[in-house]
């Protein structure tokens, strides 16, 4: 008889061909006849039969097939366990760690439950709390959390109950410089050889300034030259003649915004455009933060440019295909910590 392959068996039929086979032995056949009669190896129907003879016919039955279901943590220590990654840092916890790793938790579980677990037990764990491995926000020691917090609750509230009343758009504005060696991304090659990718050995920058609105409008200016009060100027003289209404512009503190120069012409267009300032080290609240990203991951890190000239020429394309798509625009407003804004 041909032998059949028991691995694709239901467990209950692994169960009863055991039985049988076990069975066939105890009633006079040799241990070669049964394997015959079933299709398996003389080396199975051995085997079950020293189970049997050692636990009787409870080591016949069916057992739980694939990976182990449950693990070692009883419910309330996952939730225990669970709770102190969500609440703590590693390093707060006294932990050789900076960030939650697989590794970090597994020394955490052991510390307070006292039970050595695998990194891959510890990540089935994790996909079953709903934990992922985002890339996380930084932060600066810096921010004051009772200013962020008069922000959300009072100031940006009262900006746009005085936008309303003023028939203002609010917009929110950056900049950032970008650099020819900027890069990016990931590529696929064979294991040990690093990939390479030819780029100009020469290294040049500009600058970008932007603000963009929660409806999807989207104005930008990209120059070359070094970010001072007269570049600010000259982008708020653009920004007024494209805005279809009053402007209410909110930026962070850089040292431009609070300029002489800037607050003198700020009051003589007090009837055009009102500029608000964000809290201090506080880039996450800013919606054009993640427009920058977008600018520097697709616009420059994947792309290789040649010269100076070939980097605004590439950063504009990329900018005026997003002025054509304002629902792209919109979606920088749906990251979690400018939702306030939207």
């Amino acid at each position: 008889m041909t032998r059949q392959d028991a691995r694709s068996f239901t467990a209950a039929v692994k169960e009863a061909l055991r039985k049988r086979a076990v069975a066939g032995v105890e009633s006079g056949r040799t241990q070669v006849e049964v394997a015959e009669v079933f299709g398996v190896t003389r080396q199975a129907v051995g085997r079950w039969i020293k189970a049997y003879h050692e636990g009787g016919e409870r080591a016949l039955r069916a057992k739980r097939q694939g990976r182990p279901r449950g693990g070692s943590l009883t419910a309330r220590q996952q939730k225990r366990i669970a709770r102190m990654v969500i609440d703590n840092r590693p390093d707060q916890l006294k932990l050789s760690f900076f960030l939650w790793t697989r590794e970090a938790v597994s020394q955490l579980i052991e510390e307070k439950v006292g039970l050595s677990l695998s990194i891959w037990t510890v990540g089935r764990y994790l996909k079953r709390w709903g934990f992922t491995p985002p890339k996380p926000i930084r932060r600066a020691f810096e921010q004051s959390p009772r200013e962020v917090e008069h922000w959300l609750q009072v100031e940006y509230p009262r900006i746009k109950a005085q936008a309303a009343l003023e028939r203002a758009e609010i917009f929110w504005g950056d900049e950032m410089g970008l650099r020819s060696d900027h890069a990016s991304g990931r590529t696929y090659g064979l294991g040990g050889c690093t990939p390479q990718i030819p780029i100009t050995g020469n290294r040049f920058g500009c600058n970008m300034i932007s603000a963009l609105t929660n409806r999807g409008r989207l104005y930008f200016m990209i120059f070359g030259r070094q970010f001072k009060a007269e570049v600010f100027l000259d982008f708020l003289r653009r920004l007024i003649r494209q805005a279809e209404s009053k402007v209410f512009l909110i930026v962070d503190g850089h040292p431009v915004h609070r300029s002489g120069k800037v607050k003198k012409w700020l009051k003589n267009h007090e009837q055009e455009l009102h500029l608000f300032r964000l809290p201090a080290y506080s880039p996450e609240l800013n919606p054009d933060e993640y427009l920058n990203q977008d600018v520097k991951s697709n616009a420059v890190g994947r792309l290789r440019t040649r010269d100076k000239h070939h980097l605004m020429s590439n950063l504009r394309n990329f900018l005026k295909r997003k002025q054509g798509r304002p629902h792209l625009v919109r979606k920088y407003f749906q990251a979690y910590h400018v939702q306030y804004a939207a």
